[in-house]
């Protein structure tokens, strides 16, 4: 099992930055990826950014890509989102997630959620 403990939502004004914190406990060594999702009201869940825990490779959703940065910190098991030039439609509760596979998605037995962490951006 993996843990996941977010921090760092808040409000913030449009063309603001944030930076989103992730710390992952338990089996981490167990760990492929680590990735951000959000989900805002009304509508389903989607990706946001995810990086491999070793090589470090990121991806981002085309909807954040050059505004976003996802890092990690191996050491202290912690994944960063850092959010520039936010926008009213970033408005979302932000979950971290960890997963076994190569992919997000594949096996719900090997993705681990936290409890999110809520993001607004005021106009």
């Amino acid at each position: 099992q993996v843990q996941l403990v977010e921090s760092g939502g808040g409000l913030v004004q449009a063309g603001g930055s944030l930076r989103l914190s992730c710390e992952a406990s338990g089996h981490t060594y167990t760990v492929w990826a680590m990735g951000w999702f959000r989900q805002a009201p009304g509508q389903e869940r989607e990706f946001v950014a995810a990086i491999t825990w070793l090589g470090g490779s990121t991806t981002y959703a085309d909807s954040v890509k050059g505004r976003s940065t996802i890092s990690r910190v191996n050491a202290i098991n912690t994944v960063y989102l850092e959010m520039n030039s936010l926008k009213p439609e970033d408005t979302a509760v932000y979950y971290c997630a960890a997963t076994r596979r190569a992919k997000f998605g594949q096996s719900d037995e090997d993705d681990y959620w936290g409890q999110g962490t809520q993001v607004t951006v005021s106009s």
